[in-house]
């Protein structure tokens, strides 16, 4: 019996996730506090199951995940299941909260915001930005650096346009729709796609908009959830640093670093900041300039462990290691037949959508039209990529399948049986 059969028993058992009042009676309250904390149990060994990655022991485990659960893998979604934050699970108990500006001491005295300060201190270096002249904040994650970054533009030049690719994260649409901004897409102007891992030359963009007549009236927002901590460690990478006239970065903190909690972290420029967004809330004792009031206090902790832990000599083999772990993937399936794309520098590898749906739901692909993607990952190791290729050959040789993905990957990189003719044909 699976994770999700047991949840489903329970779930019929007691009501499911109904939240109906406690009873009166001693001896039923008891069997309630029990059902509850099966269920729980339950949920949790399920969450184990969809992760395929036990939690580590500090947090304890269920010991009924069957022999398919253990095969199970997350290869399509950017998440780091590697790190283990057992040590500092116990916060979790305190009613932490870094309401208003991480940079100023609110009324709430029971917050981390030393913890936030060191973070984004962490991230001001790593981005070239001197520490008299940043500010920013710990978010909830991307949408919401992207939501920051894109109002302060807007304040910025209230007349503006935002300019972005048609790859765009959504929440860059919806920040346009939110703040009532004309939109206008084009190809690709940001670090990253979320499908494709595409990553701009900012050089290019900001050569581009000078010579358009925009010198000194843009704002540029870097949308860099997952490879913004990944750039500065890559040599040959765009780079991407405050020392160019950009005016925020965001990256997640769930990705790479694998904090538990989704989260955040956006860098920008004090001036821009003390111009736009400095209103003073006296409820709280502090300015309002972030776009939550009530901020996650845990996060900050989550994210200064993860950094103090691994350094940034420890961030930079884990990016070689994905780096070389992508290539290896990508050579391999092309090996195999599979139309594929890799863009140089990124981690994420763009193949022919598999036609059996309980291999994609296996290994939880990220799945868009006739493409899907594997994003190699700290936890993505050559013996999960060989078991993925094993399990990948199998399911495509039963379905016989034979797709173009020209559009989505480019002819050169289309390997279905019309461009593989064309090809022969050429030599």
């Amino acid at each position: 019996m699976t994770a999700g059969s047991l949840v489903d028993e329970l779930l019929s058992s007691m009501g499911g996730f109904h939240i109906d009042e406690p009873p009166s009676a001693a001896s039923e309250l008891e069997k309630r506090q029990d059902d509850m904390a099966n269920l729980l149990a339950t949920f949790k060994e399920h969450l184990q199951e969809r992760s395929a990655h036990s939690i580590a022991p500090t947090l304890g485990t269920v010991g009924r995940i069957n022999e398919e659960s253990r095969t199970r893998r997350n290869a399509g979604y950017p998440i780091n299941f590697e790190f283990d934050f057992g040590p500092v699970i116990e916060f979790l108990n305190m009613r932490l909260n870094n309401a208003g500006d991480p940079f100023m001491e609110c009324n709430y005295g029971i917050h981390s915001k030393k913890f936030e300060i060191a973070v984004l201190d962490w991230f001001a270096r790593l981005w070239e930005l001197p520490k008299d002249q940043y500010w920013g904040y710990v978010t909830s994650g991307g949408t919401e650096g992207n939501m920051h970054g894109l109002l302060v533009g807007r304040e910025l030049f209230p007349e503006g346009i935002i300019y972005t690719s048609c790859d765009s994260h959504y929440s860059i649409f919806k920040a346009a729709k939110m703040y009532r901004v004309q939109c206008i897409k084009i190809d690709t102007l940001f670090s990253g796609t979320t499908m494709k891992g595409a990553v701009d030359d900012l050089d290019e963009i900001v050569m581009i908009l000078e010579n358009c007549g925009f010198a000194n009236r843009f704002y540029i927002h870097c949308d860099s959830a997952l490879v913004g901590l990944m750039m500065p460690f890559i040599k040959q990478a765009p780079k991407l640093t405050f020392k160019k006239p950009i005016g925020s970065i965001c990256i997640s903190g769930h990705k790479f670093i694998g904090c538990p909690i989704p989260c955040g972290v956006l860098i920008t420029r004090l001036m821009d900041i003390n111009h736009v967004m400095s209103t003073n809330i006296e409820y709280i004792s502090s300015n309002d300039t972030t776009i939550e009031g009530s901020r996650n206090g845990h996060a900050p902790i989550f994210l200064w462990y993860a950094l103090k832990r691994i350094g940034y000599n420890g961030l930079g083999k884990m990016v070689e290691n994905c780096l070389k772990n992508a290539q290896y993937l990508a050579l391999r399936l092309r090996e195999m037949g599979v139309s594929v794309f890799l863009n140089a520098l990124s981690i994420t590898v763009v193949f022919e959508r598999p036609k059996d749906e309980t291999f994609v739901r296996k290994w939880q692909l990220a799945c868009q039209g006739k493409i899907a993607h594997v994003v190699v990952m700290p936890n993505v190791s050559l013996e999960r990529i060989n078991m993925f290729l094993e399990e990948f050959t199998k399911s495509r040789i039963a379905l016989l399948q034979d797709k173009c993905v020209a559009g989505d990957v480019g002819q050169e990189n289309c390997l279905c049986s019309l461009h593989l003719d064309r090809k022969k044909e050429a030599v």
